[in-house]
């Protein structure tokens, strides 16, 4: 697989840098952003993603999301893959959150989705292959987190690869999509009118469905402007207990749904990443 770069710069004694390449999965070119921190030749490092949010490139968080001292610190290298694929010849919706920045980490089915937005495999697939064979990673030590409609992803993909992923963690995820507005627009819409089709990508779902992890941590803010609509973050504490898992469910007082807030949490995640990696 070709991979081309973009652009390079220092920071923090590592190397951040934003790469393309050309997907067979998605049909189209790719951009993502690659942080490798300072590291002895031959080391091998543990890999974090994170999977942004509706409307968002990889570009988000790598100008915003002060990931990269807690990494270089740690010792992780940090991956931000793009939302949706990309292109003039890739169907679109006038919507912020359906098409083009809101993949919503699923294979669609239905037309006219279904040829290129296949970001499930994506990111579970193509995109860790490319990342093993070009980065000095460790990968079977792997953990992954995401933000709104990331932390959807980070969720659902975590608890189906279970044995891949070390360490799961959110930032105001949506934790129920066959629940709200969001996630019935998008899973109906890429997946079709068969809701039981939507329950591999609902967290909620997979967890009432049997799936399992030792531990989970999510931040919410309490002046999030799509908490009582679209988070719901109650319902995923609700299955959890009843499932038996260690949910660390933090709601922190007068943070919105903004990079500011995912900002202030990062480097608590990465450190409870680290942990566990």
């Amino acid at each position: 697989m070709t991979l081309q770069t973009v652009s390079t710069a220092k920071a923090f004694g590592g190397t951040q840098g934003v790469y393309t390449h050309m997907s067979a999965t998605t049909g189209t070119p790719m951009t993502f952003s690659v942080y490798v921190p300072p590291h002895d030749d031959g080391a091998k490092l543990p890999v974090v993603w994170y999977l942004s949010g509706l409307t968002c490139t990889h570009a988000n968080v790598t100008d915003k999301g002060e990931y990269r001292r807690a990494c270089a610190e740690l010792g992780l290298i940090f991956v931000a893959p793009d939302t949706s694929p990309r292109g003039d010849d890739v169907a679109d919706d006038e919507a912020y959150d359906f098409g083009r920045g809101a993949g919503f980490y699923v294979d669609a089915t239905e037309a006219p989705w279904a040829p290129h937005f296949r970001m499930w495999s994506y990111v579970t697939e193509e995109l860790p292959a490319l990342i093993g064979a070009h980065f000095p990673t460790d990968m079977a030590r792997q953990s992954i987190m995401g933000h709104s409609m990331g932390g959807h992803g980070a969720l659902t993909i975590g608890l189906t690869f279970t044995d891949r992923f070390k360490a799961v963690s959110a930032f105001a995820p949506i934790v129920a999509p066959s629940q709200v507005p969001w996630g019935e627009k998008a899973l109906g819409g890429y997946l079709g009118a068969d809701r039981s089709r939507w329950r591999e990508h609902d967290a909620v779902a997979l967890i009432e469905d049997g799936a399992r992890v030792p531990a989970l941590l999510v931040d919410q803010g309490d002046a999030d402007q799509f908490l009582a609509e679209q988070l719901k973050p109650e319902l995923l504490a609700e299955a959890c207990a009843k499932a038996g898992i260690d949910l660390t469910l933090r709601m922190q007082p007068g943070y919105d749904h903004s990079y500011y807030f995912i900002a202030t949490f990062m480097a608590d995640h990465l450190a409870w990443h680290a942990a566990r990696l």
